[in-house]
């Protein structure tokens, strides 16, 4: 059974920073690639970082461009999203995903999805 595990979540105020993990078992790790979704309030779910399997591609969404950054551990079977100068806006429910298609995760799209972790970033 595959399982995606978020943690990290956390209330701060803007500017400051903060890092989720992803653990991920029951997949073969080193195949997927792996993505950070979001979902603020009231919003549609939105894809803010996208990480290949290799781990020489990335992709960002527009509005997290130089301040978020997705990597991967192989080794611990986890993905990471380290957040700097946090706005009120990045506010939402964070949310793993993987599957083995690169193009899928930046279309939107997953196999896998964990169950999310809160970030509520205050002014």
């Amino acid at each position: 059974q595959v399982q995606l595990l978020e943690s990290g979540g956390d209330l701060v105020q803007a500017g400051e920073s903060l890092r989720l993990s992803c653990t991920v078992s029951g997949l073969t790790f080193d195949n997927f690639a792996l993505a950070w979704f979001r979902q603020p309030p009231g919003k549609q779910r939105e894809a803010v970082a996208v990480l290949s399997a290799s781990g020489y591609s990335t992709t960002y969404a527009d509005s997290v461009k130089g301040r978020f950054t997705i990597s991967r551990d192989n080794a611990k079977n986890t993905v990471y999203l380290q957040m700097r100068s946090l706005k009120p806006e990045d506010t939402g429910m964070y949310i793993c995903a993987a599957d083995a298609a690169y193009s899928a995760l930046q279309r939107g799209e997953a196999y896998h999805w964990g169950q999310g972790t809160q970030v509520t970033v205050s002014s």
